[in-house]
């Protein structure tokens, strides 16, 4: 109990809180990134892939409800945190803001934090729930017949000749219309400059960052947002120029 009360009562655990659900929340949206790429492939490849997730059953859903937890907890202890550096600093607002050494993106990450809230609740709106867009849900998308077998570390998890959701259709009619696709594209990238200051903060709180190392790992984030804001900016960009059809 005394674990749990230091952890969500204090300004130190609640830092944990954030850093330990943001290296969740990393691992994920860097796995959902490289199970959509293969929209690129095959459409076996893509449609196995969403297969073998539905097929999960309740253990897929067990997983959203444990990452809409860390949202929420990323969330909420972002917000307190926020609220406990208004409350030292008083009601009486800066008169010159120095931002010298901090980033582009360390001085907006509550900002695009927000926004990517409003993305990963319109993407679940989307793809997740058709409420969005619902003559591209999968309800109005014709089934694919598997013509191979999908693979996930040697094992096979959808055999060919499966009957399963067209998920490669139904993404490039999600990403069809050019307001949909500028709208996600704006949003990841809000979502990579969040990930950019994120990461090198949780490395921080975590005790992992040190002068001797700083550069290397700044420059070694950098780069991995860029690659993964490149590789979900290739998604719709694909749509849009025809490239995926």
């Amino acid at each position: 109990m005394d674990l749990v009360r230091n952890l969500f009562c204090s300004s130190i655990g609640r830092k944990l809180v954030m850093a330990v659900t943001g290296v969740v929340l990393i691992g994920f949206v860097a796995g959902h990134l490289v199970g959509n790429l293969q929209v690129f492939e095959s459409p076996d490849r893509i449609n196995g892939y969403a297969h073998f997730l539905q097929s999960l059953g309740p253990a897929l859903w067990f997983a959203r409800m444990f990452l809409l937890a860390c949202v929420g907890l990323h969330i909420w202890a972002a917000t307190v945190l926020t609220l406990e550096s208004q409350g030292a600093r008083g009601d009486e607002p800066y008169r010159v803001k120095r931002w010298i050494s901090a980033t582009f993106a360390s001085r907006y990450m509550r900002g695009t934090g927000y926004v990517v809230l409003a993305f990963i609740l319109y993407h679940l709106a989307h793809f997740t729930v058709g409420l969005a867009q619902p003559a591209s849900f999968k309800e109005n998308i014709a089934h694919y017949v598997m013509k191979g077998d999908y693979h996930v570390l040697g094992v096979t998890v959808t055999a060919a000749g499966t009957e399963v959701l067209d998920v490669r259709t139904m993404m490039i009619r999600g990403f069809g219309s050019p307001f949909v696709s500028i709208f996600y594209i704006v949003a990841v990238g809000l979502l990579s400059l969040h990930l950019l200051h994120g990461a090198e903060s949780l490395f921080q709180t975590l005790g992992w960052r040190n002068r001797r190392w700083e550069g290397g790992l700044r420059a070694a984030v950098t780069l991995l947002c860029a690659a993964y804001f490149l590789g979900n900016l290739a998604i719709p960009g694909g749509v849009l120029l025809g490239v995926l059809r």
